[in-house]
């Protein structure tokens, strides 16, 4: 199950039945939960955790030193969920801050040369697209969808179910349930149809998410006029979730 060219660190801890490639190299204080397969050449440095069940394929480097001219050598971890793919090249840095974390939730799947800075949070479900860039502490809802070569600006949140179309420009939040433009800056084009139609929500959740959108995008209202009448019809569930995400925006969101 280890091929014998591979260099782990007596300090490293492995689950049962792991797999772990040729001139693969793992560090100490890494923790590789049961069942994971690690492929040849990837390096996993010092405090990174993979949860069970994960495949990590050739050439990955998780847990590298960020990529931040302030950083000074702090203690800070990686900590990948159960069940991701983790494909080509990806490259996963650890936080920049002292016991800081890059978190990726369970499911995802990152796929070749995608990049995750320092403090990057991803949640369950989360699908990465070939060479997508997201800078520091960028954080990502759950069952997000990123197409390939898209690329986030660092502390941008984005909102769950979004959709970002191939090649577009991310420097402001994007809410729930949102799909951008490809080959765009910040461009809303409407709601992931697809993506909600293939979630859990109910057709009743979903008619409210139409009607929210259109108050905050089409009604020709403001903002704040518009956060206020969908939280006055929707005070719960999936609807106040947009409006909710809008209201504590720091960077401004993008808009139609």
């Amino acid at each position: 199950m280890i091929h014998k060219t591979a260099i782990i660190d007596p300090g490293a801890e492995l689950g049962k039945d792991v797999e772990i490639g040729q001139f693969t190299t793992i560090a100490a204080d890494v923790n590789i939960g049961d069942g994971s397969v690690i492929g040849p050449n990837v390096n996993i440095m010092p405090y990174t955790s993979i949860g069970s069940r994960c495949h990590v394929h050739a050439g990955a480097v998780l847990g590298g030193v960020p990529q931040d001219v302030g950083f000074k050598g702090e203690r800070s971890f990686v900590a990948i969920g159960a069940n991701c793919q983790i494909r080509e090249g990806v490259t996963i840095n650890r936080g920049t801050r002292v016991d800081s974390v890059t978190e990726i939730g369970d499911d995802c799947f990152l796929m070749a040369y995608s990049h995750f800075g320092h403090n990057v949070k991803l949640g369950r479900g989360v699908i990465v697209a070939n060479g997508a860039l997201l800078a520091g502490f960028v954080e990502i809802g759950d069952q997000v969808v990123i197409s390939g070569n898209c690329v986030l600006h660092q502390f941008v949140n984005v909102g769950r179910l979004v959709m970002l179309g191939g090649g577009c420009a991310v420097t402001k939040d994007v809410p729930p349930f949102c799909m951008l433009k490809p080959l765009e800056i910040n461009k809303i084009v409407g709601l992931n149809t697809v993506g909600l139609r293939r979630s859990t929500l109910t057709a009743k959740e979903q008619e409210e998410i139409k009607e929210g959108f259109k108050l905050l995008f089409r009604s020709g209202l403001n903002v704040g006029e518009a956060l206020e009448k969908i939280k006055e019809t929707y005070p719960s569930g999936p609807a106040a979730e947009l409006s909710a995400f809008v209201e504590k925006s720091k960077r401004g969101i993008c808009r139609m």
